[in-house]
């Protein structure tokens, strides 16, 4: 999972150097692993609902062997972390990313949740009270589509799209400068929130109201159907969750954490393409969780997987399962 490499291709590696693996016995190792430490993922999962801050995103998965459903059709893997200690990246299986998977999903979680625009989102937040914040990077990212579609000749600096794109440049500019200035001052989280909430009201707020000014500008002069149309049309029904980054210091601009904890997993993606079985998808989904909670505790995850799996087999009680957590553990760090 660590290093994207289909089952098939380390089966024929092992034949290589006179191992006597097929494919089949390694998916069915797998499978067996990811039920077998299912334990830490209730527990990584009661420990997530306890968190401030959750950001969540999903993306697809193919499963060929799904009850009731074509192999063409798509399944999704759920990624939710948490944005405080301890951290936490869990993975979910299901076959959808309707409003009732993600329902059961946010069941037992409050404070404050970063997403992207996908409206399911919209509804969680509402039914649990959560505060919701929406992503500058995914608001970003549609302007940078609409700058790459212009013809060269109108590629110009006064363009609606690149001033949209150097406003939004702005905002990061004050995030990477407080964060900085914390760092070079050591201080401890609190200091450092309170230090990002103080620049953000020192230079974040007016260009907040250089943006909305540009886009009430182009909104209703724009054809909405056009890529810089769509860019703004979303910026503005993004708003009020894209602005409430300001009301508080601890409170993230874009929901990268979740994009980068899901990105092993796209890369992964292109090499092994799907998912045999739903036993499958599911003993994955918990093999990335307990990979990537490994790597954001700073945990090398060959070590802590050697480790656990030697270990496990004699936990049986609440507390022997708590002690194979990442953030419990003393082992290896990841190589920077």
């Amino acid at each position: 999972y660590q290093d994207a490499l289909p089952l098939y291709r380390q089966a024929n590696l092992l034949n290589r150097f006179g191992g006597d693996l097929v494919r089949h016995t390694l998916a069915n190792n797998v499978v067996q692993l990811g039920e077998a430490v299912q334990p830490l993922i209730n527990r990584l999962r009661d420990t997530l609902g306890d968190a401030d801050l959750i950001y969540g995103d999903e993306t697809t998965l193919q499963v060929l062997k799904e009850s009731g459903r074509r192999a063409q059709q798509k399944s999704y893997l759920w990624v939710q972390c948490s944005g405080s200690n301890p951290p936490i990246r869990l993975f979910s299986y299901a076959p959808s990313h309707s409003a009732a998977t993600a329902r059961e999903l946010y069941d037992d979680i409050r404070g404050v949740l970063m997403s992207d625009g996908y409206e399911v989102y919209d509804q969680i937040a509402q039914q649990n009270s959560l505060v919701h914040l929406a992503c500058w990077a995914h608001a970003r990212r549609k302007f940078i589509e609409a700058e790459a579609a212009l013809p060269k000749q109108t590629r110009t600096p006064d363009h609606p799209a690149l001033q949209m794109l150097n406003l939004i440049g702005e905002l990061y500019a004050v995030e990477k400068h407080a964060r900085e200035r914390a760092q070079d001052n050591d201080n401890n989280q609190e200091q450092r929130h309170a230090m990002r909430r103080q620049a953000r009201r020192a230079h974040s707020v007016a260009i907040i109201d250089r943006i909305q000014l540009h886009l009430l500008a182009h909104l209703h002069t724009t054809a909405p159907q056009s890529l810089l149309g769509k860019a703004l049309h979303y910026l503005h029904s993004q708003w009020p969750k894209l602005i409430r980054f300001l009301d508080n210091g601890t409170y993230p601009l874009d929901n990268n954490l979740a994009e980068n904890a899901l990105r092993p997993f796209v890369i992964g993606r292109k090499n092994w393409l799907f998912s045999d079985s739903v036993h499958g998808a599911k003993a994955s989904a918990n093999l990335y969780s307990l990979i990537e909670t490994a790597k954001a505790n700073g945990l090398e995850p060959y070590f802590y997987l050697a480790h656990l799996f030697r270990e496990l087999p004699n936990a049986t009680t609440l507390d022997d399962i708590e002690k194979l957590l990442p953030w419990k553990v003393q082992l290896p760090t990841v190589k920077r």
